[in-house]
């Protein structure tokens, strides 16, 4: 006899609902594998079902990374880095651009989990396939929100570090800005106006003279202790010292500053009458005219440090942390930095850079550019990426800039340019020139044969002009074969920048 009608209908209700549940299974596997791929291209798994609004979500996302791969081509990846970098704008665009693509992404991968899973679904697969996602979401979202925090940082950093200048922009549009600008001027100063101070005292001053077109650039250092520095004819100061800031030991190159914030009398309408009389004077002393300045605060100088990851130094000379001279004695010292290579972090460059308690004005400043270019040479950009927020945050409380928005792009480019350059330095110590009564014609030539010497290839300067180991004005009678104890006196003549230390 056949088997009971009841048992053949059970046995066929039981096989519908087994494939019913496969074929859900592998719906459900579909979904899952469509809203991943949606996630890894935009929309990629919404074509199943929807081919017309995966298009133009696809399309809304080609278009940012379209104008991306634009920009790298026609300037290259770190050309178009910084040509958005250091303009507000164009970042303000880039910010607009990184949250629209996002939210397209992510309505792209909704759409997708949404017309590719099975209905109906069990509770638990709805939950497991809602958290599933939820995640691909986030994997799309929070690069996007690490990359509109780090836009928004450094539009910010512009807005803070970018001084109110209504000076018309130095370069042209073209496509090189300097075509027609062969070299170009900077003054970069490094003040200390801690609380307990009075007034700003400019304690590192120096001009950069750059070539445009390859980068060489020669640094040149000016002693803060220069006495009678000259003020130009259109220099409110003039009238004041017609011969030169001529008081005694006083009236020093870094009090210029101070002088003319009491004196802003005679500065109506500028708001930064310091700045304004310091590179006027900066001018008179090197013959140079100065096209943009550069003012940092030296007490931002260890954060700054920090935020790089420290700097190895080959320390040339033993100086103390901390110490002053208090009535012929040194008090106050709270430790030592010993002579050798040796990574350093803020605190301990800082005072590398500024201890002069044990030594004097011009160890410092060889000191400074030995620091500068171990950390000009040590830049390590993914580094500097990875702790961007704080370096950013770092420059925009210590970092003032005089240089007209539209010339950073500008400026981004030739700073491109001097790192494949020629760096050199050229110190105006004692051994240039005495201190007290300076030969500013003297220093003039000097700064033009360095330049002459960059430009020719040469970099070695007319040695007639050269400086000596004895100070300007000071005669010596003493042979040179005659063998000394005396330690050796550092050569201040120029160099490259690297070579300082």
């Amino acid at each position: 006899m056949g088997e009971p009608v009841r048992g053949r209908h059970w046995r066929v209700d039981n096989d519908s609902r087994s494939r019913r549940q496969a074929r859900r299974a592998q719906e459900l596997r579909g979904a899952y594998r469509a809203t991943a791929l949606s996630t890894i291209v935009p929309a990629g798994g919404l074509f199943r079902v929807n081919r017309r609004l995966a298009a133009a979500i696809l399309a809304v996302c080609l278009l940012p990374l379209g104008y991306l791969a634009w920009n790298v081509v026609r300037r290259g990846a770190i050309g178009s880095v910084l040509e958005h970098g250091v303009d507000r704008d164009k970042l303000l665009l880039v910010l607009t651009g990184i949250i629209v693509t996002a939210l397209t992404w992510v309505v792209g991968i909704v759409a997708t989990a949404w017309g590719t899973r099975p209905r109906p679904m069990e509770r638990t697969d709805r939950r497991l396939f809602s958290a599933f996602t939820a995640v691909m979401c986030l994997l799309v979202l929070t690069p996007a929100a690490f990359a509109v925090n780090g836009v928004d940082i450094q539009r910010q950093t512009l807005k803070e570090v970018l001084t109110d200048t209504t000076r018309a922009p130095t370069t042209v549009e073209s496509k090189d800005p300097w075509a027609e600008i062969p070299r170009v001027n900077l003054l970069l100063l490094g003040t200390d106006d801690d609380p307990d101070r009075e007034g700003v005292r400019p304690d590192s001053i120096m001009v950069a003279s750059i070539a445009t077109q390859t980068g060489d650039a020669v640094f040149i250092g000016l002693p803060r202790n220069l006495e009678r520095v000259p003020f130009s004819l259109a220099n409110p100061l003039h009238q004041v010292y017609p011969d030169g800031y001529d008081c005694g030991d006083e009236c020093l190159l870094n009090a210029v500053w101070t002088l003319a914030e009491e004196r802003s009398d005679l500065f109506p309408g500028d708001p930064r009458p310091g700045l304004t009389a310091t590179r006027d004077v900066a001018e008179q002393i090197t013959g140079l005219s100065i096209d943009d300045t550069v003012v940092i605060n030296l007490s931002g100088f260890q954060q700054l440090v920090d935020a790089m990851g420290g700097v190895t130094i080959n320390a040339i000379e033993r100086v103390p942390i901390g110490g002053k001279v208090v009535n012929g004695r040194i008090v106050g010292i709270k430790g030592w930095i010993e002579p050798g290579v040796q990574h350093m972090d803020g605190y301990h460059a800082l005072w590398y850079s500024r201890s002069r308690a044990t030594t004097d004005d011009y160890s410092r400043m060889r000191r400074q550019r030995c620091v500068v270019g171990a950390l000009i040479d040590q830049v390590a950009p993914v580094r500097m990426l990875a702790r961007y927020p704080q370096l950013a945050q770092t420059v925009a409380d210590n970092v003032r800039i005089d240089i007209p928005a539209a010339d950073l792009d500008a400026w981004a480019d030739l700073v491109l340019r001097m790192k494949d350059g020629r760096l050199q330095s050229l110190p105006i110590t004692n051994q240039v020139v005495n201190v007290g009564h300076p030969d500013f014609g003297k220093v003039r030539d000097l700064v033009q044969d360095a330049i002459r010497a960059q430009e020719s290839g040469s970099g070695d300067p007319d040695p007639s002009r050269s400086p000596t180991s004895t100070p300007s004005g000071d005669p010596t009678d003493q042979p040179t074969d005659v063998p000394t104890d005396e330690p050796t006196v550092p050569d201040d003549s120029l160099a490259d920048l690297g070579a300082t230390c």
